[in-house]
């Protein structure tokens, strides 16, 4: 089964409505963000439900799903079929219906919050895996990069799942090997497109730092689903392997900037309108606040 977090959108099989946000400006830069409802939903999850007790009522879904245009049925036939995959498990209350991540998918959530919510990695080693009875397209998704048929070349940070691994000392520059064995052309295309995307709403809230708590939210969750679709399938290799002016650098950077002025307005509404089976969501938790503290972290770092 491929990661949760990781799942690619499709075109969606019907055209979306337009975002059911009140800032025309906002409508204009979520134009063309079309996500599937499945993904969209997992995002949601990701980002606000499971750092605040992991349960979501049906009808926050619908109504955040409306938010970039996913209609209400599609919603619902997506949270269906996450329930049959077992990655969430439904409840009911009277005539409301609840929803939760299911227990084994919370490993790979806590993994992808890390990446996303953390400080960025810089790493300066390398590990070289002997792994031949890893399938092609699992190290493919786990973002090795394939030096022979069973051996790849890995970033230091990564831990491996199998297989032996073996620490390298890179005697010249590998600039050129990285650039063979990963794609890093369509990596920083997709990141570009993500600083063309959102450098509209930097601008924005220059002007505007208070925006309306329901638009910060569904704002700061297309932010979270397009740049965590393209960072987990970053390998994060050393700096010394890409190429210079890296967008992904600047990408991190937007979306550290943003997340944390969105959130005010956004944590706000969450605590105000969102519901769980025993009540309000909480505005903020531990979680949420790690979070902050880490992006902030950044944010004061590319402005030092």
């Amino acid at each position: 089964m491929a990661p949760l977090w990781c799942l690619s959108d499709q075109s969606p099989s019907v055209t979306p409505s337009k975002p059911t946000m009140t800032h025309p400006a906002l409508v204009s830069i979520l134009d063309g963000f079309a996500p599937t409802a499945t993904t969209f939903i997992v995002t949601i999850y990701g980002d606000i439900v499971v750092p605040r007790g992991g349960v979501l009522w049906m009808g926050n879904v619908v109504e955040l799903c409306g938010g970039v245009g996913i209609s209400e049925s599609l919603a619902r036939t997506a949270v269906s079929r996450l329930v049959a995959a077992g990655r969430l498990v439904g409840t009911r209350q009277g005539r409301r219906s609840f929803y939760r991540l299911a227990d084994p998918s919370h490993e790979e959530f806590a993994q992808a919050a890390l990446r996303l919510y953390g400080l960025p990695r810089q790493p300066e080693d390398w590990m070289i895996l002997h792994a031949p009875d890893l399938a092609e397209d699992e190290a493919r998704r786990a973002g090795y990069g394939t030096m022979a048929p069973g051996i790849y070349l890995l970033p230091g940070w990564m831990r491996p799942g199998q297989g032996m691994a073996f620490r390298a000392a890179p005697l010249a520059s590998v600039a050129g090997l990285a650039a063979q064995l990963w794609d890093l052309g369509a990596l920083a295309s997709e990141y570009q497109a993500m600083l063309d995307m959102f450098g509209p709403a930097e601008a924005l809230l220059r002007q505007e730092p208070a925006i309306d708590g329901r638009d910060a939210l569904v704002l700061r969750l297309a932010l979270v689903h397009v740049f965590r679709r393209i960072l987990l399938r970053d390998p994060e290799l050393p700096a010394a392997a890409l190429p210079q002016d890296w967008p992904g650098m600047r990408a991190r950077a937007l979306f550290g900037m943003l997340y944390t002025r969105l959130s005010g307005g956004a944590d706000s509404f969450i605590g105000a309108q969102l519901e769980g089976e025993r009540g309000r969501l909480a505005p903020e938790t531990s979680e949420t606040v790690r979070r902050l503290h880490n992006l902030l972290m950044l944010t004061s770092k590319e402005d030092a």
